[in-house]
């Protein structure tokens, strides 16, 4: 690599990438490593189109029925904005997480149903729901169905199942999220009738993509990773009101915004309204022009935000000392009560795995039935293991480690004991810990500026995609410190004999400073620190050991 000839540091992280080239380093760089598909070689792509296309020349009502996180939420957002620069008559419908559960639903059906629609089309759900499509078919809808959830074993009869997950079809991007392929619907929609000149465009929606793709954790690769890109240009120089005030009530600092202000500030927020009450604040978040509006909304949940966070750490407590119990032999946890919020437990459920290494269960029992999420591991394909349970369950769905689950409370022990059967023939025997890839070994000295800029060439990082790991050995510990509020942090300048100092931080390790030896092995993000108009080199600390 010409470019790069005398930067051997740079060269190792693109190799590690599978990018051998300079052409095809540049083409990363440049997030035009996978050039979109044809959008109509999706599964059912030119029905769904052609049917949407009839509804809104004859006025039909449409219904966009989502899901109440913030992928089903943008997605519903986005289908909604583009149908109406169509002059289309269309409507969102995002059902309630604590009435009505995951997905379609036929007393929801029959409601929309009676306001007169024709057409329904779904939005992250429905792969599916083999009888709710019936059910619509029964009440006069036709169904459109866009899912990027695993597909069972029947599809749906609709109109339209798109599903980049079917084997039967040539889309080289099989990994969208559920807004991703809204907007592939959207884009598919403005190849067959293009949009006036004045009107807003399919590029404009990007945003959603790009919050959507980041908050459901789709693999930020191939061209997820172009249109998330592309989506957070968008927030950054041009956010929509809602988006901005939700900034605001973040807290957040700077104008650049990147895929770690989704995952840990945007979409927390977002999430927090179908968590613990309607989707439809969220959902208004985003579509509203109004400011005074949007910083109502922006409040509203923040304070849901803050209860949910509160409710958040009061559940991974209890649900960790229940899954635990069992002793650490187990080879997959669980944890079910009356008291966990159905709303809550996907995000105790990752905690708990996130401390355990271990897929997780953790579900609420309720009189008449018991709702749950899962979390697993890179060894273990939950969604599958579902699969294997389908005869006990109401309805599943989910991903390779990310699922939820419904099932009656008699099926429970079944349940778990099945679960613990196909644990035991897919994990039984593996060494179960997890793993921090390290990209190159480097000295202090390598840490410099140039180097820490060369990292936006990696952006967007995140699931599918994580930031360039280093590691470095026996490094000298020249000062340690706590930092923040409570001293909950871990700040350290870190130097090699010869070298000048820099800059570490732990999050959430403050504990460790009456511990920290006096020289390390240490592996680490590098990133740019801009404080008061400086910017410096900032190591985030990922792990550390005493040096060997």
């Amino acid at each position: 690599m010409r470019r790069w000839q005398d930067e051997p540091v740079i060269q190792q992280l693109f190799v590690n990438r599978g990018l051998a080239t300079e052409s095809d380093a540049m083409a990363f760089v440049q997030r035009s490593q996978l050039a979109a598909g044809d959008v109509m070689l999706l599964p059912d792509m030119p029905a769904a189109v052609e049917r949407i296309v009839a509804a809104i020349e004859r006025r039909d009502r449409i219904v966009i029925y989502g899901d109440y996180d913030v992928d089903g939420v943008t997605a519903t957002a986005l289908l909604v904005l583009h149908l109406q620069q169509y002059g289309a008559d269309v409507h969102p419908y995002i059902p309630r997480r604590d009435l009505e559960g995951y997905g379609l639903n036929n007393p929801a059906l029959e409601e929309i149903a009676a306001d007169g629609t024709a057409l329904v089309i779904s939005v992250d759900c429905g792969v599916r729901s083999v009888a709710e499509a019936d059910r619509a078919r029964e009440l006069g809808m036709d169904l459109i169905i866009t899912d990027h959830h695993s597909v069972g074993g029947t599809l749906p009869a609709a109109i339209a199942v798109i599903n980049p997950k079917r084997p039967d079809h040539a889309y080289p991007e099989r990994n969208l999220s559920g807004v991703g392929l809204a907007y592939k619907l959207a884009q598919a929609l403005q190849q067959r009738l293009p949009l006036a000149a004045s009107a807003t465009q399919c590029e404009s929606l990007l945003d959603f993509v790009a919050l959507g793709s980041v908050a459901d954790l789709a693999p930020l690769s191939g061209e997820n990773r172009a249109l998330v890109w592309r989506g957070l240009q968008r927030i950054s120089q041009h956010p929509r009101a809602g988006i901005a005030a939700l900034l605001v009530a973040a807290r957040r600092r700077g104008s650049a915004v990147d895929a770690g202000t989704i995952a840990f500030q945007l979409g927390p927020r977002l999430n927090a309204a179908g968590r613990l009450d309607t989707a439809l604040d969220a959902y208004q978040l985003l579509i509203t022009t109004d400011a005074a509006e949007a910083q109502r909304l922006a409040q509203a949940l923040e304070t849901l935000n803050r209860d949910r966070q509160q409710q958040t750490t009061e559940i991974t407590q209890r649900a960790l000392q229940q899954a635990l119990a069992g002793g650490p032999e187990q080879l997959i946890l669980f944890a079910v009560d009356e008291s966990f919020n159905s709303g809550i437990v996907g995000l105790a459920a990752a905690r708990v795995q996130d401390q355990a290494y271990r897929p997780v269960l953790v579900a609420q029992r309720e009189p008449d039935q018991i709702r749950g999420s899962a979390r697993s591991i890179a060894e273990f394909h939950i969604t599958e293991a579902l699969d294997a349970c389908a005869d006990l369950l109401v309805r599943y769905g989910g991903h390779a480690v990310a699922a939820g689950f419904t099932l009656l409370p008699h099926n429970w022990d079944a349940f778990v004991q099945r679960m613990r059967a196909i644990a035991q023939s897919k994990l039984g025997g593996l060494t179960l810990r997890p793993q921090l890839r390290v990209d190159a070994e480097v000295s202090v000295a390598d840490l410099t500026g140039r180097l820490a800029r060369q990292m936006e060439f990696f952006e967007p990082t995140g699931y599918g995609n994580p930031a360039p790991v280093f590691a470095a050995r026996n490094v000298n510990v020249a000062s340690v410190r706590r930092m923040g509020t409570d001293g909950q942090h871990l700040k350290l300048q870190l130097r090699h004999a010869g070298s000048a100092s820099v800059e570490a931080v732990a999050f959430g390790e403050g504990a460790a400073a009456e511990s920290m030896p006096k020289q390390i092995d240490v592996a680490f993000n590098l990133e740019l620190n801009e404080w008061q108009g400086r910017r410096s080199v900032q190591l985030r600390l990922r792990d550390w050991q005493p040096a060997t």
